[in-house]
């Protein structure tokens, strides 16, 4: 069937876009039209799907996810996109290893006495048996900048560095930082200009560290024992493997107090009243830890598509776009009736965005010059698996890739008059959080300003782009394994809220009016950024505070 002379007219309002990257972007009205597929009835149906009781979740791996995985290529694969995964699928499969303690071939001896594994040490890290003195280096912490390092003049070679800090244990840091020092002082190269007792311990041949009870360990022994008692997946391929003739992974250990008082009875100093000076406490003391492990494995996936360029030549470059669809799962023993974290705004409000910009481009009447690579990553809550598995086994040309759009958190807006403290951050109805845009391109940060200032006029507050954020925001989300691969990257966020990881971040607590004006203009900003006569240069370094987690 022909197409009508108007059909023709938009098509052609499309074709006709490529301009010099230095010219004024203009949004053309069949972009606008194009823009307006997306629409909030349609995310709020998208994400009432995804953000389910049913999906569990989306903890990685889970059947949830998986679930959510399929329902993400069945659409997919109706709008007509191209598999970008494995072996002419949309998965990109990813193996994880998981290991559990197997209690026959663990113990753990100091001094020659035997203490229960679970209840007097619990493993963080590491296997196989290790026999060797210890050595106690105050809180760990090395930063050349603060003229902090506790190891000067020790040899940890061949020995256990036993680190102990008040606080609790976080993501980032089994011992908090010294008083006075900040994420912002760690500056300069990691291992070299600073480092955490863990990070020195792996440069300077030490067997393992443990990591003596604070006040906040020793309170929640239980839960902490509980934990890493669970069994721990890690992909396969991203396990970090020692050199030839190296050492095996080192030890990580936590003490019980039980287990802290023994080793330190007697001793020139006591970690838990106070002592800050290094000293060893003598090779007729040694630490000995045997752990064994059962390994199975288990399987995810990222989600991986391509919608082809117009362009004969164009096309082989791609603007990739995506957004992690897993979350934190179920928690049996939390508090209340809720168990499930159904995680609606994180980032089931990405993974449906990018899912309806998807719908968007198969609806438009004509293709963007360069290619669209979508994908959605898995294992972000994990510690970004899912991106930097893709960055490091893509599964198309990643040196083609010439931009990445992260949205991660897009659906929440603080309201007028809401004092609550834990939604001080959290961005209103016509503001959103821009994270990285200026970082490495000019041309970039120009292209996504220009689109919303042509557009709906959002307000892009950029302060997280401060390499001195407390926040670490540019590490905590997928863009940020594209940016360490020399990829451009920006990344949309409306801020943390009072469900942020909690049981309440539910698909009725979404404003879909701003959901909706995000989505449209990063659907623009990617059309802007696949219509440019030359792919943005990387005209910039990024900060060294911003080069590794």
């Amino acid at each position: 069937m022909r197409r009508s002379i108007t059909a023709f007219i938009v098509a052609a309002a499309f074709v006709v876009q490529a301009v010099a990257q230095t010219a004024p972007l203009k949004i053309l009205p069949a972009e606008r039209k194009a823009a307006e597929a997306i629409t909030a009835r349609q995310l709020s149906e998208f994400l009432h799907f995804v953000a389910s009781d049913e999906m569990e979740g989306r903890d990685t791996p889970s059947r949830g996810l998986d679930l959510t995985a399929k329902f993400i290529a069945l659409n997919l694969a109706r709008w007509g996109f191209k598999p970008a995964g494995d072996n002419g699928t949309f998965f990109q499969k990813i193996a994880l290893r998981r290991d559990s303690i197997d209690p026959k071939g663990t113990s753990v001896t100091f001094n020659g006495i035997s203490y229960e594994y679970g209840e007097d040490v619990a493993r963080v890290a590491g296997t196989g048996n290790a026999k060797a003195p210890v050595v106690y280096a105050g809180n760990g912490w090395m930063i050349r900048s603060k003229g902090l390092d506790p190891y000067a003049g020790v040899d940890v070679s061949g020995k256990f560095i036993a680190v102990f800090g008040e606080g609790p244990i976080n993501g980032r840091n089994l011992v908090p930082l010294p008083a006075g020092v900040t994420q912002a002082d760690l500056s300069g190269e990691r291992g070299k200009d600073w480092a955490d007792a863990v990070t020195y311990a792996r440069t300077h041949g030490a067997v393992g560290v443990i990591v003596l009870p604070s006040k906040f360990l020793a309170g929640n022994w239980s839960a902490v024992t509980q934990n890493f008692g669970r069994s721990r997946m890690v992909p396969e391929k991203l396990v970090p493997q020692a050199p030839a003739g190296g050492q095996q992974q080192i030890n990580i250990l936590l003490a019980s107090p039980k287990l802290a008082k023994a080793m330190f009875a007697g001793a020139k100093g006591d970690p838990m009243n106070g002592a800050t000076e290094t000293f060893e406490l003598g090779a007729d003391k040694p630490f000995e830890f045997t752990v064994a492990t059962k390994a199975e494995t288990a399987w995810t996936q990222n989600v991986v598509a391509i919608w082809e360029g117009g362009d004969p030549k164009l096309k082989n470059e791609m603007v990739a776009i995506g957004a992690h669809y897993d979350h934190v799962g179920m928690n049996p023993n939390a508090p209340g009736p809720d168990k499930i974290w159904n995680g609606a705004d994180d980032d089931g409000s990405g993974t449906v965005a990018v899912l309806s910009i998807a719908e968007a481009l198969a609806k438009a009447p004509a293709r963007p010059k360069r290619s669209i690579l979508l994908v959605w990553h898995c294992g972000e809550e994990k510690g970004l698996w899912g991106s930097d598995y893709f960055n490091k086994f893509p599964t198309v040309d990643i040196k083609q890739v010439t931009a990445q759009l992260n949205i991660d958190m897009i659906g929440r807006s603080k309201k007028p008059g809401d004092a609550n403290p834990r939604n001080k951050e959290l961005s209103d109805e016509n503001t959103i959080y821009v994270i990285g845009k200026d970082m490495m391109s000019t041309t970039l940060g120009s292209v996504v300003d220009q689109t919303n200032s042509g557009y709906l006029k959002l307000a892009y507050d950029t302060r997280y782009d401060d390499p001195k954020d407390p926040n670490r925001f540019f590490f905590r989300s997928d863009h940020f394994n594209y940016a360490v691969n020399g990829i451009p990257v920006v990344f949309w966020f409306d801020g943390e809220h009072e469900d942020y990881h909690q049981p309440g971040d539910e698909a009725d607590k979404i404003d879909y009016a701003k959901m909706e004006k995000v989505t449209r203009t990063i659907f623009l900003t990617m059309w802007k950024l696949a219509g440019l006569a030359a792919r943005p240069a990387v005209d910039k370094k990024l900060p060294p505070e911003l080069s590794q987690r």
